[in-house]
């Protein structure tokens, strides 16, 4: 109705005159955002977040490049945002969705789907993103992931995290540069399953079930800048399964951290350079696109391996030099850093210090009761005096 009156409007005005206005008209009619949503640089970024829908808005332009619709109520996605030709970031973390959804724009670079209810991957899921990034599939309930081999040659980001894998998914893109796995069920990695990702550079493996892992499957991460390996229940006393894992930690340029059987936290880090500390918890960042003001909405996740710590996990936390190199008050200062302190070297430090309190209590009690004892012989030493005195005054006076 509005686009009508606008036209009969145009029909009084002179060609060239109605021309402009009917142009000026279409712009605002295409620059369309929901009444839900937030919009900016031109309507092409579309924030939809936290509003509790349970269906794609309306009058979506089909020229967006970016859409926020996480912390909603969405079960279904399916076909309906395959028109959105020029869409290059999706976050549809912290929804209902049992799968990825189907027809998703073969342009996207991001796509952020943490924390739905999705149990596996196929390989149509991801066969046509060409263009595709980073994927972020952290804290859902995969078990099984398929990805064919030579597709997504564009990704680099892979978070699998605060998943139920059993074991290292095989055929992961050959571009990959960083995969997170942590805080899933791992007991394995199979031979040759890392055999084809040259550019990997960052690998978390901490929080799973490893006791041992086959020999050689590492060596070919040609790029390994960093892996972790904390709370994990490596088996230390089993010498011939773990004895390889631990020379190729000793022989690695990366950087390990949560070093398997050893009491220390960090190995191989001479080989980095000595700027760069490491200290956050999951290592990973936030979803791009994710609305922060209401991170709240969702409990945080809890370690899945909580019963299957380490041999080392008092220590398997990131370390920073800075923190190495203070003076007193070392291991409550790495628990204000952010690092996955366990509850053993929380109970560790406080015993410690709890001991060093005692101990200066006491010395100081046998100094008060010396001054105390000195004051009173004193006082003795005065009253003898002035009693004396007293009784030669009234010896005297007699």
């Amino acid at each position: 109705m509005e686009l009508m009156e606008k036209i009969r409007t145009a029909d009084t005005m002179p060609l060239g005159a109605s021309l402009l206005f009917l142009l000026l008209c279409a712009g605002s009619v295409l620059a369309i955002c929901p009444p839900m949503c937030s919009c900016g640089r031109g309507h092409r970024v579309v924030d939809c977040s936290a509003r509790g829908l349970s269906k794609l808005p309306d009058n979506l332009q089909h020229n967006i490049n970016f859409l926020n619709l996480s912390h909603n109520r969405l079960h279904n996605l399916d076909g309906l945002l395959s028109h959105f030709g020029h869409l290059r970031t999706l976050d549809i973390s912290h929804n209902r969705l049992p799968h990825l959804p189907d027809g998703l724009p073969r342009a996207l670079w991001d796509i952020h789907a943490s924390a739905n209810h999705i149990h596996q991957l196929e390989k149509n899921d991801t066969a046509f993103h060409w263009n595709l990034q980073s994927l972020d599939l952290s804290n859902n309930q995969l078990i099984r992931v398929v990805f064919i081999n030579n597709t997504l040659p564009s990704l680099q980001a892979l978070n699998l995290s605060h998943n139920r894998f059993w074991t290292v998914p095989t055929n992961m893109p050959y571009n990959l540069e960083v995969v997170d796995l942590s805080h899933n069920f791992l007991l394995q990695i199979l031979p040759g399953s890392l055999d084809r990702m040259p550019r990997l550079s960052q690998f978390y493996l901490h929080a799973n079930r490893f006791s041992s892992v086959s020999e050689g499957v590492f060596n070919r991460l040609e790029s390994l800048q960093l892996i972790t390996f904390g709370d994990n229940p490596w088996a230390c006393e089993d010498e011939e399964n773990i004895t390889h894992l631990l020379n190729w930690v000793h022989q690695t340029p990366a950087k390990v951290l949560g070093c398997p059987c050893y009491i220390r936290p960090t190995c191989g880090e001479a080989h980095l350079a000595t700027s760069r500390t490491w200290n956050s918890a999951s290592y990973t960042e936030p979803p791009l696109g994710t609305d922060t003001r209401n991170s709240g909405l969702r409990p945080p996740i809890q370690v899945v391996t909580s019963g299957y710590q380490s041999k080392s996990a008092m220590l398997n936390l990131p370390y920073d030099r800075s923190i190495g190199n203070a003076t007193g008050g070392g291991e409550q200062e790495r628990g204000r850093s952010g690092g996955f302190l366990t509850s053993t070297s929380l109970t560790l430090s406080t015993q410690s210090s709890t001991t060093i309190r005692t101990r200066s209590a006491k010395k100081a009690i046998p100094g008060k009761a010396r001054s105390t004892t000195v004051q009173i012989h004193t006082c003795r030493s005065h009253i003898v005096a002035l009693t004396l005195l007293g009784t030669a005054i009234i010896v005297i006076t007699i």
